[in-house]
Parts: C-alpha cells; structure tokens; sequence
C-alpha cells in the first residue's frame, strides 16, 4: 500500500498543489529566459583598433610609423615620433601583447593588450584590446579593468611588479581585481614580459642590469708608477676611435647621409680619438696629473663624487656652440639604468699631462660626477658621444657611437654581485601567494576523508555527527566560497575537454590552485564514492543551500516536497541542460560560458552579488525556493552535478549500509532523505546521493530503525522467557 501510494500520489494532488508547481516550473524557464536574452549585450567585447589608443596616449605625436621589426628577430613595435625646431625625435612606443607574450588566461585564450612606454621605458599606458574572459564579460565591469591597467603608469619597464601579495622589498605591488585574480596576475605578466622584451631590444635595458652589484671602493692608497704604454695596455685607460667611414655609415638611410660625406679617400681618416678614465684612481690620477694636482683633485671631491678625465683630437666632445651655464651635449655617461650629462660646474680643464709617452690632445678635460648620481666605480660604464649634422636651418639628424670602461680589480673592492632569486614562473608565484589556503585545502580534504572512512563510528553518535557536519559546511561557504573563490563549473570541464583536444598545458589549470585541488579531489572522491562526496561536502553553493534549509526547518518554515513521481522525472532536466551545454561548447566554448550562468556560482561566491540584477535575481530566488525544498538546484537544475554523476557507474566503494527491510516493508530512511535519493524499494541512488549520512545515524540508531526495534525486542522477550541457571551444590 506505501509503495501505491508512492508512485500513484499525482492523482491525489489537489488542484491547488498542482498549480502551485506549475507556477513554479514556469517561473523558473520565465526567468532563465529574461536572463539569457539580456546576457547577449552583456557578453558583447568587440576587439579595439589600436591606433587611436596610440595617438590618446601620445597626445603630441606627429607620425606614427608601421608596425615593424626593430631589430632582427626583435619584437613587432610602433615607434612614435614628434617633430619639433631640433629635427624628428622618438616619443615613446606601442605595441601588443598577443605579439610578443601570448599567455593563456582564465578562459584559455590570452588578453590582448596595447602597451606604451616612453623612449627610456616608462609605461605611459596599457589597454586593454581584446580578451576572451567570463568573469569579466558578464560581471565585473570595464572602469574595473581599466583602474587596475591605470597602476602601471609612471611605472618604470625595470620595476619588479607584482598583483597582490604580501609587502617585499624591490617589489612594487599592484592591487587585484577581485573575482578576476588569475586574469590580472596573466595580464600583468603579458604587459611586464613584453615591455622587457621591447626593452632590451631598444637598448633601454639589458639583461646585466639584472645582477645588483653592491658599491665599490676604489683604494686610496695603492699606487704604482707606471707610462701611458702600460695604462692603456692593461685598460686603465681606454679609447673611442672613429673613422670617417665609421660616421658615414652611421647615417646611411636618413636625411644627413650625404651631409659633410668624406670622400674614397678620406674614408679612413681620423674623425675622433677620445682618451678617457676614471682619474680618481690613485694610479690612474698620479701619473696623468702628478702628484699636486691629484692631490688637489682629490680633496675637492666630496663624498660620493667621482673624477673622469677626457683627452681628445679630431671631432671635439666638449662641442664649439658649448655656452657657459649650459650642458656638454656631445657627450654623457651610461651606467646601468643612468645616464647622465655635465654642466659646466662640473668641468675643468687639464692644465698638463705628467705622465711620459702621451700623445698631445687638442682637448684634455676633467668631469666630476656628483654624488646624486649614485655612480658605482665596480660597474662597468660606457662614454657615449653623440654626432649631430645638420639637414636645414633647424633642423639636425644625430647618432651616437659608445665605449666601454671596466675598473681593474687590483684598483677598488668589488664586493661579489648579488645574482636575484630566479624569478618564479606564473604558476609557482601562484601558488606561493596561495600557500596557507592550500595548506587549510588539504587538511579539510584529510578530515572529510577520515570521516568517511570512519563513518560508521561517526554516525553512531547522532548530535556530533550533525553539529561536524554543518561546521565544516559553514567552513565550506565562509571559507572556499567566499574567501577564496573554490566553487567548480561545468565551464571547468569544457575548458579541460577543449585543452585536452588541443594544445593540453597543466598550467591553465594550475593557475588557480584551490580550484586545481578541488577538482583533484573531486576526482579522487567520485573515483571511491562517486559524485555524493563533493556535492554534499565541498561545493560552497550546495553547502549554502543546506544550511538555509536546515535554519529554515530549525523556525519551522513548511516544506514543499514534490511527488516521487514528479521528483524523479525533474531529474532529468540537469542532464538535458549537461548536453546543450556540452554541445555549444563543441561550437564554441565562450558561448558555452555565456549559457553555463544556469549555474548561480559566480554571481554568489565570485562576484559576491555584486553584478548585474538578473543575475543576482536568479541566484536570489533558486536560494528562495531552496527554503522550502532542500537543494532544488542541486537536484534538478546542476549540469555540475550531471557531469559529476556520470562516475556513478565506476566508482569502488558502497559503504552505505542497508538491510533487506529497508525499502520494504521499511520506508523510514526514504521518507527522512530531505533530498529524496532513496528509491521506494529502499536502493540509495547513488547519483543523487549526497552523503549526508543521516540515512545511516537511523541504520545504527535503534531507537528510530524499525528493524533494530524488532530486533531490539525480540531480545528482550527472549530474555524474559529465558530460564535461569540452577547451580546443583
């Protein structure tokens, strides 16, 4: 008669109880509707042309030259230029992202985006082009995105930038962007990555400049006596020559290459020698100057400030238009990231060369390098003198051409160079930012599995059982939800089905680590008990809607329990949505995002609510209905739970114990499962199961479990007609 009454309840409905589910089901499909159509403007992210970003951010360009090569094999830039009364002069440059740093994002396609950087590398700005990412198509909005692109202006291409983390030295930390963390982190690797590369192309920056080489200390008290033969031998002292051929060749191409042209045979004349070395240096400094002099020397310099002497003929690199106050603008000194002038204060000339075997020089100049610069005689530096010719009245064309300068060991203290940490690829700073969560992750997946494997200890104790169980749930939604953003999707499994048929890379997944490790004990846990153990302890929103459930039944809210009947053909329909999601995903995996928002996830745990109305209705009012149905989504609506589900068939254990009463004639356990996956006949349908385990605190509790009670008394009768013992003395 019970088991009638199971499958035949749906005549016995009243009319009332029929239109009230009616209403439900058809507000339900109204509403995935009226979500699916505005969705469509929502997910529109046309790609941008990059030109006019160009021209907003180099307001005062006047060309902007095709996208090309800059050097062989260099990456694809636009240089920017400005004409003004000296002649055309470099801006900055833009380029690409995609062209030079394609990094797989969230969704598995890289953002492109639009970089510029000034002609000493400063970020002048970065744009977003393109990208291909759900959690900011439909969610966070753009001002978002361009706030957070905001923070690398003014940046240098040298800084060391980071999204997030904990404060450390030498690193310049943006802030994130929440709910979309693996997206900026990917991003702000494209724009570092590029820029470095365009830099080191261009010559703003080279790799050396990646070692710290701490101050040196040049020794005040070494000397050696020694002629101009052998200080330019060993390389105390060291020249920059130029030929006429050598300049010539510098402006093949440009508007000044038949300006002041040496003929065939002037080609090898002489155009500039220039001497040059660090005077401060005992042995460099005593046997140029002599010993008053250097001496003099000396004791004008202030701490921090360093001496160089430059001797020259030909090509003058003081300059004849050199006007007292103003800059020596022929030459500077490079050192590392610096590069830096002299003015006239800083300049003196030499009166005589003391040192035997010296040629004579039409020039011969002391320079002082202040204090401010920081110049670190244990680095290596260069001298860099520029060549200018004239192409009009105003207008000038001009070159440079560099030597280099090494300071002998036996001259200073070089402290050992600092070799940095090597930099951790994107996945490994991911994880170590998520370093205390992934420990907390793993201990909870411990405890949720010793629990299992001592479930039939655990449940023996009822009040425990129940006050563990909403703990960890709570700690499930506070926790993995909110905090850190552990709610899987069925777009997890497109993306992984979509890599897995193409270029598969473990880093995608990798990127965000709590998700990896969720989805990596989701697999082990379907493996041994099937989909019940993520679904009933480890997904935040399932975890969500039951402790709605349970404060909803604790104030004693009724309950709306559909018919078996009806229950178990609304099964169904989280499969069907499975496919069609599957099958777009086949089409096109972004549409497949679009459509996947039938799961509430991201509106509640990524995006906090806070997105745009129809999402956070629809979330609002699966969690409503939840009130009065225990985890109406889970049990109808979840393509998670769907794809979950389809290991039912493979997994290893069934540890859920039933006797061959259960089902018939007992049907207590089926009539307690507030989520309905106990068949009539008393099978526990295992994909539908959430391992609650209240079945089995009635199994072992003989005060609720008919059979324990009729066993219970059979024992007691038993002993009442037991007969005593007699002992015979």
């Amino acid at each position: 008669m019970l088991v009638d009454q199971r499958y035949n309840l749906i005549p016995l409905l009243s009319k009332q109880a029929m239109s009230t589910l009616r209403l439900v089901l058809t507000r339900m499909l109204v509403l995935l509707f009226c979500i699916a159509m505005p969705t469509q403007a929502l997910f529109v992210s046309e790609p941008k042309a990059p030109m006019p970003i160009i021209k907003e951010i180099f307001a005062e360009q006047t060309r902007i030259s095709e996208k090309q090569v800059i050097k062989e094999g260099g990456p694809l830039v636009w240089t920017v230029y400005k004409k003004d009364s000296q002649g055309e002069i470099i801006l900055g440059y833009a380029f690409e992202t995609n062209d030079i740093a394609r990094i797989p994002a969230y969704s598995g396609e890289p953002v492109n985006m639009l970089v510029a950087i000034d002609a000493t590398g400063v970020y002048l700005g970065a744009k977003v082009l393109e990208h291909h990412e759900p959690i900011i198509l439909a969610g966070i909005p753009e001002s978002k995105l361009h706030k957070f692109t905001d923070q690398y202006d003014g940046l240098h291409v040298s800084d060391r930038l980071k999204v997030g983390g904990n404060k450390t030295e030498n690193v310049i930390h943006l802030d994130g962007l929440s709910g979309a963390t693996v997206t900026v982190m990917v991003m702000n690797v494209g724009i570092v990555k590029s820029a470095t590369t365009v830099a080191r192309a261009l010559g703003i920056i080279s790799a050396s400049q990646e070692v710290i080489q701490p101050m040196g200390t040049i020794y005040p008290d070494i000397f050696e006596k020694a002629n101009w033969t052998t200080l330019t031998g060993d390389g105390s002292i060291r020249k920059l020559y130029l030929n006429r051929k050598t300049v010539d060749e510098a402006f093949v191409g440009t508007a000044a290459e038949h300006v002041d042209e040496a003929t065939a045979e002037q080609k090898q004349d002489m155009f500039a020698e220039v001497y040059f070395a660090q005077l401060n240096i005992p042995t460099i400094g005593r046997n140029l100057l002599g010993d008053s002099e250097y001496d003099y020397l000396i004791s004008s310099l202030k701490p921090g400030e360093h001496a160089l002497a430059l001797m020259g003929s030909g090509y003058s690199f003081k300059g004849s238009g050199y006007v007292r106050g103003a800059i020596f603008d022929r030459i500077q000194i490079l050192q590392n990231n610096n590069a830096f002038a002299f003015r006239d204060l800083d300049h003196s000339r030499i009166p005589d060369i003391y040192i035997e075997g010296a040629p004579s020089f039409s020039e011969r100049s002391i320079f002082i390098v202040r204090e401010h610069h920081q110049f670190n005689p244990a680095s290596d530096w260069q001298l860099e003198l520029l060549v200018r010719r004239q192409t009009g009245p105003l207008d000038s064309i001009f070159t440079s051409f560099k030597a280099d300068y090494h300071t002998l060991d036996k001259y200073l203290d070089r402290p050992a160079v600092i070799m940095p940490e090597p930099e951790l690829t994107l996945v490994q700073q991911v994880w170590k930012e998520k370093e205390v969560e992934v420990v907390i992750l793993i201990i909870l997946l411990v405890i949720v599995v010793m629990s299992l494997f001592f479930q039939d200890i655990l449940v023996r104790h009822p009040t425990f059982m129940h006050n563990f169980r909403h703990a960890f749930l709570i700690v499930t939604v506070v926790f993995i939800g909110w905090s850190w953003g552990g709610q899987l999707s069925v777009v997890n499994v497109f993306t992984f089905l979509q890599s897995f048929m193409s270029d598969f890379s473990w880093d995608l997944f990798l990127l965000d680590p709590v998700i990896f490790i969720l989805w990596g004990a989701a697999a082990v846990t379907m493996l041994l008990w099937g989909r019940a153990v993520y679904c009933g302890w480890l997904c935040p929103f399932g975890a969500l809607q039951e402790l709605m459930n349970v404060f909803a039944r604790y104030i004693k809210i009724p309950q709306f329990e559909l018919p078996w009947a009806v229950h178990e053909r609304l099964w169904a329909i989280k499969y069907l949505i499975l496919l069609a999601l599957f099958g777009l995903s086949m089409e096109s995996l972004a549409l497949a995002e679009q459509f996947a928002e039938v799961e509430p996830f991201k509106t509640t745990f990524l995006l906090k609510f806070d997105r745009e109305w129809p999402f956070v209705l629809y979330a609002s009012v699966l969690l409503l209905i939840n009130i009065f149905n225990r985890k109406f989504f889970c049990r109808y609506l979840c393509p998670l739970g769907a794809a979950l589900s389809t290991s039912n068939n493979i997994r290893l254990f069934s540890w859920l114990r039933r006797r061959p009463e259960c089902g018939q004639p007992c049907k207590t356990c089926a009539k307690e499962c507030e989520i309905q996956a106990i068949n009539p006949d008393g099978v526990i349908n295992m994909r539908e199961c959430h391992y609650c385990l209240d079945c089995q605190v009635t199994y072992f509790n003989e005060e609720k479990c008919p059979p324990l009670k009729k066993l219970a008394r059979k024992k007691a009768k038993f002993k009442e007609t037991e007969i005593p013992a007699v002992n015979v003395g």
